[in-house]
């Protein structure tokens, strides 16, 4: 809290000049400026515009609240135009009202006027900036390459000032997590570049003979991209909720293996950044890591919860649920190859896997990767019928597995991916399992595959 008070007092200090003394404020420009960023940082996160919720509020409907886009700020060429085109106190006033009255997350009083104090010193940095390069006076003439060598100078600087901001408020809050807003802000900055480069545009035919509505019509398509952004991420946060309310269902059936699926998850991620995959595989991959097991909704609870061992006929009963997994996730399109991970998940590269005993290259990359992160969480957890292994002894067992059961290439991705980034192995829960956990050799027993499906390849209608 001492700390929002000093952002909030040296904002104060900022925008005070601007009633005391210097040239009369352009009001119609900050108030234009203002209201186009409120509009259009709430589309750019998904919300309803004020001018959607005061209309909503007059036809007698109730309020909704719409959840902050942990993005954040989305959209901030107009901004940009203001530090550009104002002088500094004025530039921090067009970051107000977008600020206050935007979505946030809660507490939402405390982080909107947060946000509304870090936009405002950071815009008035960036103005000043502009300002002490001469870039007012180039810009009135559209002078390249100077005024667009000011205006980076500007950008810099405000992402600098955001950055320094944000950076402390989450090292005082979030012990331990300053690098990782600095590596956000590295991430953020591609995007603060082309935002920039819109917001001189905006001055710039601003300052031309069409004035303030030649600039509205450029807005036009940064309007729609944006728009477009955030109905996209609206998309990718119905499909990770899809995916969690599997996950979930699956869990309060096999209470054994709670969090097993994030972490097969989070194994895959690592391996799939390890071999280079494009991100948006990536993405697709962690969702099939995931739900690799979602098959079990469909098998027995008490075979899944049995301590013993099974019979030959129960273990082809839980075989089956790679099978029983892809047909309830067969509709779901945004798996896209996904699907064939979980399908083949438990294929061994001798083809002496199932459900349809493939071997080598015809087995999916997915599935290939899902095998490698599956055994090895599943070899460094302790279950109620055995005790896990420390993450050396798996990764051997791994090692040893390499090219009958898995494929040595995502073998020696997970290695190295481990090696670089560690894993920490889920503990026991608290106060233990009931009785002793035994402690039981490492490995994977010989599969049963399913005669009858022998080397069928992909079943009929299976995703490409």
């Amino acid at each position: 809290m001492a700390y929002l008070a000093v952002v909030l007092a040296a904002a104060c200090a900022v925008l005070l000049p601007l009633a005391l003394s210097g040239p009369a404020p352009q009001w119609p420009r900050i108030g234009l400026l203002a209201l186009l960023h409120l509009c259009l940082e709430s589309l750019a996160q998904g919300a309803r515009t004020p001018c959607a919720r005061f209309w909503r509020w007059l036809r007698g409907r109730p309020a909704e609240e719409t959840p902050a886009d942990p993005r954040g700020s989305g959209f901030f060429p107009v901004l940009f135009a203001g530090v550009l085109m104002l002088p500094p106190a004025a530039a921090a006033l067009v970051a107000l009202p977008g600020a206050l009255l935007g979505p946030a997350a809660p507490p939402r009083g405390p982080r909107r006027v947060w946000n509304a104090a870090q936009l405002a010193l950071a815009a008035a940095a960036a103005a000043e900036v502009f300002r002490l390069l001469g870039g007012s006076r180039l810009l009135l003439g559209t002078r390249f390459p100077g005024a667009a060598l000011g205006a980076l100078a500007a950008i810099l600087t405000f992402c600098l000032v955001n950055g320094a901001l944000v950076a402390g408020m989450v090292r005082l809050t979030c012990a331990g997590a300053g690098p990782g807003a600095l590596r956000g802000l590295r991430r953020a900055a591609p995007a603060a570049l082309l935002h920039g480069a819109g917001g001189l545009m905006i001055a710039v035919l601003w300052q031309g003979p069409y004035g303030a509505f030649a600039a509205v019509l450029g807005l036009l398509p940064l309007t729609i991209t944006a728009w477009l952004s955030a109905q996209g991420h609206r998309e990718r946060a119905a499909h990770r909720a899809t995916v969690q309310a599997l996950v979930q269902a699956v869990e309060i059936k096999d209470a054994y293996t709670r969090g097993h699926s994030e972490r097969v998850g989070r194994a895959s991620v690592l391996i799939a950044r390890q071999l280079g995959l494009a991100e948006d595989r990536v993405r697709t991959l962690h969702f099939a890591g995931t739900l690799h097991d979602v098959g079990k909704l469909a098998v027995a609870t008490e075979l899944l919860r049995r301590n013993g061992p099974l019979t030959g006929a129960e273990r082809r009963a839980v075989e089956v649920h790679p099978v029983f997994g892809h047909e309830l996730v067969r509709q779901l399109d945004f798996l896209g190859e996904g699907r064939d991970g979980i399908l083949h998940h438990h294929e061994r590269m001798d083809g002496r896997g199932y459900p349809y005993g493939l071997a080598g290259e015809r087995i999916p990359e997915f599935a290939r990767i899902i095998s490698v992160a599956d055994a090895f969480d599943s070899m460094t957890s302790t279950r109620s019928y055995r005790r896990g292994r420390p993450v050396p002894e798996a990764v051997a067992e791994l090692e040893r597995c390499a090219g009958s059961q898995f494929d040595p290439v995502m073998v020696t991705a997970l290695v190295e991916a481990v090696a670089e980034h560690g894993w920490q192995p889920e503990p026991p829960p608290p106060g233990g399992w009931d009785g002793e956990v035994p402690d039981i050799p490492l490995g994977v027993p010989e599969p049963a595959r399913l005669p009858q499906q022998s080397g069928t390849g992909l079943p009929t209608g299976g995703a490409a």
